[in-house]
């Protein structure tokens, strides 16, 4: 690969890594063309973009990032490859489900999460259970709305058993 090639490549990674919220290092060595293949489709339908790059060429896009990868860099070591994903616990989902269909690859290295660092297969757990960014929204809105429905079906309750009293209290008096 000629330095020129390289640079291309670094600047190709770059623009990738810009835009990405979520990144998942991983090593995915050792498995077959069946595994591979089977693999790529399994994250091509998940909307997860998979890649095999070069450590050193990933290095150098992650030192121009404007995003700070820094904590990363101890991960790049061997057979790398990234996945790039919009939620973040897409990617773990995955990786989690692939080891229920007994496959041991791919090895999680690392992740970056909207601006959050995970090293290690051992995190796996964690970014599963991770919210997407609509889930949490979702969440904060039942939470804002749950008072608000509590308030309402009080009044509407106490309204009804205010009129009850009310007409009660009419009765009694003619």
């Amino acid at each position: 690969m000629t330095r020129e090639e390289k640079n291309k490549e670094i600047e190709v990674l770059l623009e990738r890594l810009d835009s990405a919220n979520v990144l998942y290092i991983t090593d995915i060595e050792g498995l077959n063309a069946e595994q591979t293949t089977m693999l790529r489709r399994t994250c091509f339908k998940a909307g997860i973009s998979l890649n095999v790059v070069k450590n050193t060429l990933l290095k150098k896009a992650m030192e121009k990032s404007s995003k700070d990868f820094e904590a990363l860099y101890p991960t790049l070591k061997g057979s790398t490859s990234i996945m790039i994903a919009e939620a973040g616990n897409a990617p773990a989902r995955l990786i989690k489900d692939l080891r229920k269909k007994k496959l041991e690859k791919p090895v999680l290295k690392g992740a970056y999460v909207e601006e959050a660092v995970f090293i290690g297969d051992n995190q796996l757990e964690m970014l599963t259970n991770l919210k997407s960014k609509e889930e949490l929204v979702a969440d904060i809105i039942a939470l804002l709305q749950s008072p608000a429905k509590n308030v309402i079906s009080g009044l509407n309750s106490a309204g009804g058993t205010l009129a009850g009293l009310l007409k009660t209290l009419e009765e009694r008096a003619a």
